[in-house]
């Protein structure tokens, strides 16, 4: 066994939190040891199971086995369902004569940990949150292999490599590529231009604001792409989609290379993989933390709003006044922005997925 015909399995999913990652390790593999076999395992359910074949990369699947927080009916059966997923991870592990796994986190990775290490294959963890998850939690008792996104995160035996990112963001020269890419999303080339995203899904509580804030950011000489998320055009009071001098919003857009490039300052939530892409690509940018689950999405952003390469919100505090208050004198003062993306460049990692790879190949030949 060379390093150049590896059998490489890799697990997660769920989420493109988890998905982008993963897809960044497994390009960097095909690079590095362009002969490896790549299996990817996810759920049946997931986001994987349309990213994962469309970036050419074979897709397995097993049960999902969600850990329940609260005395449940579900915890009682969760005995049984981690050991049925535990056995089918055993039999696509086998099945691939794997040589080594990589977790990037969620559902799917601790019984394919526990599988892994009834074989004796190596297991190479990457947390991209600040505040890790249960599974890769679990997966650092079991190896020493453990990477993470952020340096802040604690997990045993931990090293700080960044998140891996696809080249296209990784590569990229906001300066030369601003034109084309302003262009390519129905931009003027030369007005300040703020870019708003909620995600794939949107965030309610951004798009509220931003409609009410449309008009005073266009009379301020200000034009806005709002990403408003599937399904979620924003309106106006007669119903129809809200429309102002200055202000265009679409539901999606394939490539967040072309909004880095486009935006003068980007305005959105704090997921890891966001964070990171903004500082690595060096993008002025405003975060409004997810409000719900455990905290981690301001945490994620603390480090780089410590360094001055990006304000934060309290979504509760973001309103339209905010907008006007703060962002309006922020994205038409050239020298604070150029500040804050400098801030942001030198935190910023953009070799993550070639680091990871290289720790993938040095499991496997510990």
């Amino acid at each position: 066994m060379t390093s150049q015909n590896l059998s490489i399995v890799l697990a997660g999913g769920g989420t493109a939190g988890h998905i982008s990652p993963l897809l960044a390790i497994a390009a960097a593999l095909r690079t590095a040891a362009p002969q490896s076999r790549l299996l990817a395992v996810g759920t049946p359910s997931g986001m994987e199971t349309r990213l994962v074949p469309a970036a050419g990369v074979e897709l397995a699947t097993i049960d999902r086995v969600p850990f329940p927080r609260k005395p449940s009916l579900d915890l009682l059966k969760l005995p049984a369902r981690l050991a049925g997923a535990v056995r089918q991870s055993g039999r696509i592990l086998d099945e691939a004569s794997a040589d080594v796994l990589v977790g990037v986190g969620g559902y799917v990775c601790t019984p394919l940990y526990l599988a892994a290490r009834r074989r004796g294959i190596p297991i190479v963890i990457h947390e991209a949150n600040t505040r890790p998850g249960l599974a890769n939690r679990v997966g650092s008792l079991l190896t020493r292999h453990v990477a993470t996104a952020f340096e802040t995160t604690r997990l045993r035996h931990a090293r700080h490599v960044g998140m891996p990112m696809r080249t296209e963001i990784s590569g990229l020269d906001r300066e030369s590529a601003r034109g084309a890419a302003r262009k390519a999303l129905g931009l003027d080339e030369h007005k300040p231009t703020l870019i708003v995203t909620g995600g794939s899904s949107g965030a309610r509580s951004i798009n509220r604001a931003m409609a009410e804030a449309a008009r005073d950011l266009g009379a301020a000489g200000i034009q806005t792409l709002h990403i408003t998320g599937r399904g979620k055009t924003v309106v106006a009071p007669d119903g129809g989609p809200l429309t102002a001098d200055g202000y265009r919003q679409v539901e999606y857009v394939d490539g967040m290379e072309l909004v880095y490039a486009a935006a003068d300052l980007l305005l959105a939530r704090s997921g890891a993989a966001t964070v990171c892409e903004v500082a690595a690509v060096g993008v002025p940018a405003v975060f409004v933390p997810l409000p719900i689950g455990n905290g981690e999405q301001a945490l994620n952003a603390a480090g780089l709003v410590e360094s001055g390469g990006a304000l934060i919100v309290p979504d509760k505090d973001f309103t339209a006044q905010w907008i006007t208050g703060h962002i309006i004198p922020l994205i038409t003062d050239s020298q604070r922005l150029a500040g804050m993306a400098a801030s942001s460049r030198r935190l910023g990692i953009r070799n993550a997925d070639q680091r990871m790879a290289g720790l993938v190949l040095e499991a496997v030949s510990a």
